[in-house]
């Protein structure tokens, strides 16, 4: 008696239900491929440079400190010498880039 065309118009509608959340799902999608899998990508990227650090090799900080590593320590630091006689510690993960990678020494 007093239902509302609201009402009337929501019963038994499963498949509008559905329908209506396809959007949300490819908005998601998107965003996943276009936001999440690239910065999962520069992630790992920035991960394995970090662990590949090795005494000699020239970095960039993101202070923007440039120095040569002189002692990688195990416990996520390294020993950077920005100057003659002048060494700073300073954490792994802060380092952006490698300048001039030192080559292995020949076995």
């Amino acid at each position: 008696m007093f239902a509302t065309p609201a009402f009337a118009q929501a019963a038994g509608g499963g498949a509008a239900a559905f329908t209506s959340f396809v959007p949300l799902i490819l908005i998601f999608g998107i965003m996943y491929f276009l936001l999440i899998r690239p910065q999962q990508k520069k992630l790992k990227e920035h991960k394995a440079l970090v662990e590949a650090l090795r005494r000699g090799d020239q970095v960039l900080t993101q202070g923007g400190i440039v120095g040569k590593v002189t002692h990688v320590n195990e416990d996520g630091t390294i020993v950077v010498e920005i100057a003659d006689n002048v060494k700073v510690k300073i954490v792994k993960a802060t380092i952006v880039s490698v300048m001039n990678k030192t080559e292995p020494a020949a076995a």
